[in-house]
């Protein structure tokens, strides 16, 4: 996999072997725009599943492999409690559909689960609370417009979901995706540096509400957020056993896995990440 994704990767960077020249702004918009030629954005428009489709459920059932038994029936009761719920939990199935859906070939190190309820207040080392994406236990090398797909998508179907009209929905997603176009574009023209230490604070989102309600409503999720840091969190999900903090096991979600093989197998993850990180 480590393999593969680094020549997948190659052809993302900005850096032109045959010249050693890192590509100006200029001469990437120009590339950009050259593959409209093959895959001009009217085509991203339609989908047209395949004639033989796999089995959605089988698709979903290939996805548990490797979790714990025991916790697949909630993660189905989960998802069919509504529509917005099942694409919370179908990331699999949704690549599945996408995958026959035109692409520019352009692959990035994707989220693989983008939607409006994996972005999130969290806080930095700092302490400071900021806004991002906050979940990648679904993250894989694929085309670029994978997560924005799935991102618009998830916010027609949320404002289905609280019976919103179609039209607020359509609002919604072109709000979301002009953001994404805008914010791209400004980033293009920063460096690497700037663009790392780009941030969206707890207190911008404040600052920029958009009314009274909101404003008050953004305190508030700030608040939640706070009370979930470390040193808030830790006591009351943690208690001392000889001496040292331990979870309290909360079934039939949160528990100590006293199988063996289970352990091994999450040690050989961790193991694994661990290679992926740079010295």
């Amino acid at each position: 996999m480590g393999n593969k994704i680094v020549k997948r990767n190659e052809s993302l960077s900005e850096f032109d072997s045959n010249q050693s020249v890192f590509l100006s702004l200029e001469e990437r918009i120009k590339r950009g725009k050259s593959m409209r030629k093959s895959t001009p954005r009217e085509s991203h428009a339609e989908w047209n599943p395949k004639l033989k489709r796999k089995d959605p459920i089988k698709i979903l059932e290939h996805s548990n492999k490797g979790r714990m038994n025991d916790l697949i029936p909630i993660r189905y009761g989960r998802m069919i409690r509504t529509p917005f719920t099942f694409l919370r939990g179908a990331a699999s199935l949704m690549a599945y559909d996408l995958a026959s859906t035109p692409s520019t070939g352009e692959y990035v190190q994707a989220c693989g689960d983008c939607h409006l309820m994996n972005f999130g207040l969290f806080a930095t080392p700092e302490r400071n609370l900021i806004f991002d994406i906050n979940d990648f236990d679904e993250t894989l090398p694929a085309p670029w417009e994978w997560d924005v797909k799935r991102l618009a998508v998830s916010f027609i179907v949320a404002a289905r979901d609280v019976e919103h009209s179609h039209s607020e929905g359509k609002r919604a997603a072109m709000a979301c995706v002009r953001a994404y176009r805008e914010k791209m574009a400004a980033y293009a023209k920063m460096s690497p540096l700037e663009v790392w230490y780009d941030k969206l604070d707890a207190k911008t989102l404040i600052k920029n509400a958009p009314d009274e309600d909101s404003r008050k409503n953004r305190i508030q999720i700030a608040r939640k957020a706070r009370e979930r840091i470390g040193e808030y969190l830790l006591p009351k999900i943690a208690t001392k056993v000889d001496g040292r903090h331990r979870l309290v096991d909360q079934h039939p979600v949160l528990f100590h896995v006293e199988d063996t093989a289970q352990s091994e197998n999450t040690l050989h993850a961790i193991e694994e990440y661990r290679m992926t990180l740079s010295d």
